[in-house]
């Protein structure tokens, strides 16, 4: 038994039905540039000043997009919809625009999407589609915090040059 602990292998090594939870991969190693088909990053505030953001990078015709959409009520309580949006553009990215948010999502983990009963809070939340996965992986999480602020000022620099 001590023998089985210590090489890692298990009752279940092997079993290609075995559940996918648990199961994270690493963008930059596990997931690489041409894997990705569709990330989204939502962030949205319900309580007094409500907002609601989202960035989304994704491939379409074989071009990479960005698009972006800011709602706001200011001195007003949540949900934002439609007829709040202040903001709104779709650009198509250059090489070197795309690469940057690679590097910016490099590093970081991507697990199959868990059900939480867990409410209120207010994001972000983070899912990658990969043009592989049918979905099973798509829970994202940043390597640093840093680099998720990197990854908002980067977006919003974007989004400062769509009509």
């Amino acid at each position: 038994m001590i023998i089985c602990l210590l090489s890692g292998c298990s009752a279940n090594e092997g079993n290609v039905n075995m559940p996918k939870i648990g199961k994270v991969k690493t963008v930059g190693s596990d997931i690489q540039e041409k894997d990705i088909n569709d990330f989204y990053y939502t962030e949205e505030n319900i309580n007094f000043d409500a907002y609601y953001q989202r960035y989304r990078f994704y491939v379409k015709d074989e071009k990479h997009m960005f698009f972006h959409e800011t709602r706001e009520r200011k001195n007003m309580y949540g949900p934002c919809t439609e007829e709040d949006t202040t903001k709104k553009g779709t650009i198509e990215l250059d090489d070197e625009q795309w690469k940057k948010f690679f590097d910016l999502v490099s590093g970081g983990t991507v697990k199959t999407r868990d059900d939480s009963a867990e409410s209120g809070g207010k994001g972000p939340w983070m899912y990658l589609y990969l043009t592989s996965d049918n979905g099973d992986f798509n829970e994202f999480s940043f390597e640093s915090y840093g680099k998720q602020q990197e990854f908002e000022e980067f977006c919003e620099e974007l989004a400062s040059g769509t009509s």
